[in-house]
């Protein structure tokens, strides 16, 4: 069903280009601003796990530095028939998570700091197998799509603007100055609320797939709630000065929405929680609705793994990992 409604909203996104494109500019209109957008959507795509992994920090580790952590990745990679990724932690007190790469060949796993503190084995679990869901289902590649049909509706918004006032009685578009103001103001509006849908709809299809990638898919919906309430009380300055890469996080690391909405990139963790649920009885696992930690996100009531991500000792190993 999800991949049914990306490919619904994809095709009318589409659509709204195509009649943006011919209303505004005709054909040469719509081609021109496809490939500009597409050139600049094609550079970021080759380059924008690079670039994202800086602007956070991101230090890449490997099976010496962070052996737990290299060797969960590497088994949930199997279970998932993945490469292994390249793994980094990010130095950041809020428990966060992101994929990045064009393809699975070419793809990346980051964790922060705060979630290795903060979340028990099985929750880490839950949480990399939902990023590692993310490169399966190539959502890289579909939001690249998205954002590069998006961007040029909003070219073809600033050019209705400057056709509508260029007052040359030859344009022929029939939209006029009320009209292309309009129109540069709805069709990117539209395009970023289809967009926007896309992501959420990304997200759902990664907490399933994940949770049947770690097995435990009521791990993912407890990592959840906990990232979610944390996101309020822990600021993460890395991603409020650069919020484009909000939507790229397992949970908003701006501000933990409390509803689905039409300007969200993420669903509401109530809403994934019971999604997970459901995906637990289908597969025949018990649950116990997740609740967020009682004490300060750092105190000693949260369980905080040993090892490379911060207690010092052995990893408790449980669940699958036994």
């Amino acid at each position: 069903m999800n991949y049914f409604r990306t490919a619904l909203l994809l095709a009318g996104l589409t659509a709204l280009f195509m009649g943006v494109g011919f209303l505004i500019g005709g054909q040469s209109g719509m081609l021109f601003a496809l490939l500009m957008a597409g050139g600049m959507n094609l550079f970021a795509y080759w380059n924008a796990d690079k670039m994202v992994l800086s602007m956070h920090g991101a230090q890449e580790v490997d099976a010496r530095a962070a052996p737990d952590l290299y060797a969960m990745v590497a088994e949930l990679a199997r279970r998932a028939n993945l490469p292994m990724p390249r793994v980094y932690i990010m130095d950041n007190p809020q428990p966060n998570a992101f994929a990045t790469g064009r393809n699975p060949e070419n793809s990346a796993v980051a964790v922060t700091t705060g979630l290795l503190r903060s979340l028990n084995r099985d929750e880490i679990a839950g949480v990399i197998a939902h990023e590692l869901a993310h490169i399966a289902n190539r959502d890289t590649l579909i939001m690249t799509i998205t954002a590069t049909i998006a961007g040029a509706i909003s070219m073809l918004g600033n050019f209705a603007l400057f056709s509508g006032l260029s007052g040359n009685r030859d344009n022929n578009n029939g939209l006029g100055v009320i009209g292309s103001i309009a129109m540069m103001i709805l069709a990117p509006l539209a395009a970023m609320l289809v967009q926007m849908a896309i992501s959420r709809t990304r997200e759902y299809a990664a907490d399933n797939l994940g949770g049947q990638i770690s097995g435990e898919p009521m791990a993912l919906a407890s990592a959840l709630a906990k990232i979610s309430q944390m996101a309020h009380a822990v600021p993460n300055e890395t991603a409020e000065a650069s919020p484009a890469t909000a939507h790229l996080f397992i949970v908003n690391p701006l501000s933990g929405e409390r509803m689905d909405n039409l300007f969200s990139t993420h669903p509401a963790t109530e809403n994934r929680i019971a999604a997970l649920q459901q995906l637990a009885t289908a597969m025949g696992r018990s649950y116990a609705r997740p609740q967020p930690p009682r004490s300060a996100p750092w105190g000693g009531s949260t369980a905080a793994p040993g090892g490379p991500w911060g207690g010092g000792g052995a990893a408790r190993r449980s669940g699958p990992w036994g």
